[in-house]
């Protein structure tokens, strides 16, 4: 099985913090739809093969993710000419299949989520949506460039469970310039509150080229200390655990049976596909990624040219990936598909790890303890093949 992910690169507007791709020139949104369309029909023999000849047809693709960027940004016949083309291409024409078979998933804005949207989710095959709450300090949201308020959160996910999504992730964000513990908390209680399935939260990140980076290069903000940092990271593990989430990868919490599956095969080494503007792509041979330049992107594809970069893959390189993914999950990595010279490696740079508490050895698989989570960097780094 397989994943695809479509970069929706759009954005009203640009949070202060954020380093993916993204545009706020929205006059492109429909050469960009018709781009990616041809680029699913371009990569279609991407991903391994089933057998076509098969009676009954099998779905290559298992989840599919619409990520941005705001994918919320396009309209409603935009967003259905790209699930009829993924229809087409991936699953026969069947859109049955597609709807029976997939995890699929939609980042959107609170603010976007209107009832004329609503109407066009109940309809679409869309079963998951993630939301970037970051928040609930409108003060906050405010100082991150985000465009919705606190206080638009629950009325959204309850317009959502009344189309019948059952499957509801939220993003938090903590360590706020000035921000104490007791804001923490509370943020986290709202969360709770929302009764949502699915809870991914991470520490503000200062990227380089972000507005936020030059705010703390210019000392107008002031990073929070490592050690209230961690007090948080801790706080929120305890909050979400004895609430019923499963702590499954290390910014990632769900109720049972509620695991992002797309995001999952990031960690796993699953092959995804990737579609769009920066969208990267793996095959466990090479992983590859498109131009970062929408109008460049448009025209290669216009053109019948897909703008890549490609990186072949050695079986170091390959074990050096999993340390940085498969690690930060709660299984680990399965000993057993490591190449004996990786796994002799590994369990003997371990040791140290393992007498100190920070990796323990469950069956045949490796994986960090609750202590080793908190410095799980650390940890990695000392088990990378050089």
């Amino acid at each position: 099985m397989a994943g695809l992910y479509i970069h929706i690169p759009f954005c009203a507007s640009r949070c202060i913090y954020c380093g993916f791709y993204s545009t706020t020139h929205l006059g492109v949104r429909q050469q960009y739809v018709d781009a990616l369309c041809r680029e699913m029909q371009l990569r279609r023999h991407y991903l391994p093969t089933t057998d076509d000849t098969s009676a009954v047809a099998q779905p290559l693709i298992s989840t599919i993710y619409l990520g941005g960027g705001t994918p919320s940004q396009l309209t409603p016949a935009q967003l259905q000419q790209i699930f009829c083309t993924i229809v087409t291409v991936f699953f026969h024409g069947d859109d049955t299949l597609m709807r029976t078979h997939c995890e699929v998933t939609m980042e959107c804005n609170p603010d976007d989520i209107t009832p004329s949207f609503v109407q066009f989710l109940q309809h679409s095959p869309v079963n998951r949506v993630s939301m970037g709450v970051q928040t609930f300090s409108n003060e906050r949201l405010k100082f991150l460039h985000r465009r919705h308020h606190a206080q638009d959160i629950s009325p959204v996910v309850q317009q959502l469970r009344s189309i019948g999504i059952d499957n509801i992730s939220i993003d938090l964000m903590f360590g706020f310039p000035n921000q104490t513990l007791d804001e923490w908390k509370m943020d986290i209680q709202k969360a709770l509150a929302l009764r949502v399935e699915h809870i991914s939260a991470y520490s503000l990140m200062y990227e380089e080229g972000t507005p936020l980076y030059q705010l703390l290069r210019n000392k107008k903000v002031k990073e929070i200390d490592d050690e209230l940092s961690l007090t948080m990271y801790q706080t929120l593990v305890d909050e979400l655990k004895a609430s019923g989430y499963e702590h499954y990868e290390i910014s990632n919490f769900a109720k049972p049976g509620k695991q992002s599956q797309h995001n999952s095969s990031y960690w796993h080494a699953i092959p995804y596909l990737g579609i769009g503007a920066s969208a990267h792509s793996y095959n466990i041979q090479s992983r590859q990624w498109n131009v970062s330049n929408i109008k460049k992107y448009i025209s290669s594809i216009e053109q019948g040219e897909i703008p890549f970069e490609r990186e072949w893959l050695d079986d170091d390189t390959r074990y050096n990936d999993l340390i940085t993914t498969a690690l930060r999950t709660s299984e680990g990595i399965n000993l057993s598909t490591l190449t004996p010279k990786h796994r002799t490696y590994l369990l003997q740079q371990a040791e140290k790890q393992i007498a100190q508490n920070l990796l323990e050895i469950r069956g045949d698989s490796i994986r960090l303890t609750a202590q080793g989570l908190y410095i799980s960097d650390a940890v990695m780094a000392d088990l990378i093949y050089a």
